[in-house]
């Protein structure tokens, strides 16, 4: 079978197409024929050397992808033959042969049946980010009558978090992205104002959109310098949802949350959280099969070009989910 196979780490070239032997479920495993495979960024930090990858080089490369099983290995039920399923290393410790190839092997334990009318692209799309936004709306509660924050809407998480926030029908979304294409994006998603969050003056122009109103929601993943938003907060009961640090741990303590009655709630780590995730990815993929849920897809590239999925990634204009055809 054909598979990206990564030799040492390195940048994007390191990632060479290669003829492997197809490999063999083992206990508990199944044995699955890819017909979509994801590319996180994530992923790039992994290829770079920058986090561990869970076992040395030589290894098949990726930890997403959606397909059909076709074997079982010991202790498997073999009714799951012929299933359509998303499958994601990781949780737990659970891995299989990884993904970037023409077949995988994974944990049963990692797999989500998919619904027969939900393309592959589509349930990759949502299977990690869907998820993970699906989970912090429902984290939320919200009635329907706040003023939301949800920064970096443009994509990932955040885009999906606005289409799920729109169709709640708050009274007023208020978003971040730092591009003008993302911004257009989160625009069309439902935004009712964006602003440019690599501008550092942004908390100021959210203050300035609001008027003399207040948010009661922040989705927060930008991290970094987050002091001057405190402000712009509901006093007493505004809440931040902290599940992102794209610019490092955010800059506020505990003393500056007291006077001002706020509350942050940590969306994150592999003990809690994760179930949740993993519990909303069904739900997500239902609703984008009815029509509920729009994937976000940025293009499908053969698997030979998984390089070049890399480099677009780390160029950080990606607004979708780029995926891999094998």
């Amino acid at each position: 079978m054909k598979a990206i196979v990564l030799h040492e780490p390195g940048g994007p070239e390191v990632l060479r197409l290669q003829e492997i032997p197809i490999p063999e479920a083992g206990a508990g495993q199944v044995l699955v024929r890819t017909e979509a495979v994801g590319v996180s960024f994530h992923e790039t930090l992994m290829r770079a050397g920058v986090f561990p990858m869970p076992s040395g080089p030589p290894a098949t490369f990726g930890f997403e992808a959606v397909g059909v099983v076709t074997a079982v290995g010991d202790g498997v039920d073999a009714s799951l033959i012929g299933q359509r399923v998303f499958v994601i290393y990781g949780g737990g410790g659970q891995f299989g042969s990884g993904t970037y190839a023409e077949y995988c092997t994974a944990p049963v334990a990692t797999l989500t049946p998919i619904p027969g009318e939900l393309p592959g692209p589509d349930a990759l799309a949502l299977g990690v980010q869907g998820a993970v936004a699906l989970a912090l709306f429902h984290t939320a509660g919200l009635t329907g009558a706040e003023n939301v924050l949800i920064e970096v809407a443009g994509s990932g998480i955040g885009a999906y978090l606005t289409q799920l926030v729109r169709d709640r029908g708050v009274h007023r979304i208020v978003a971040t992205a730092g591009t003008s294409a993302k911004r257009d994006r989160a625009k069309a998603l439902g935004a009712d104002v964006v602003v440019d969050h690599t501008d550092p003056a942004w908390p100021e122009q959210v203050r300035a959109a609001l008027g003399a109103e207040r948010l009661d929601l922040v989705f927060e993943s930008l991290g970094g310098p987050g002091t001057a938003l405190l402000d712009t907060l509901t006093p007493g009961t505004g809440r931040i949802l902290l599940y992102g640090l794209l610019n490092g741990a955010p800059d506020y303590t505990p003393l500056d949350l007291l006077p001002r009655g706020l509350t942050v709630v940590g969306c994150g780590g592999l003990t809690g959280w994760a179930e949740r995730v993993a519990a909303a990815r069904t739900e997500a993929f239902d609703l984008a099969a009815a029509g509920l849920l729009t994937p976000l897809i940025e293009e499908i590239l053969p698997l030979a070009d998984a390089a070049e999925a890399h480099r677009r990634l780390e160029n950080r204009t990606v607004t979708g989910k780029l995926v891999l055809a094998p």
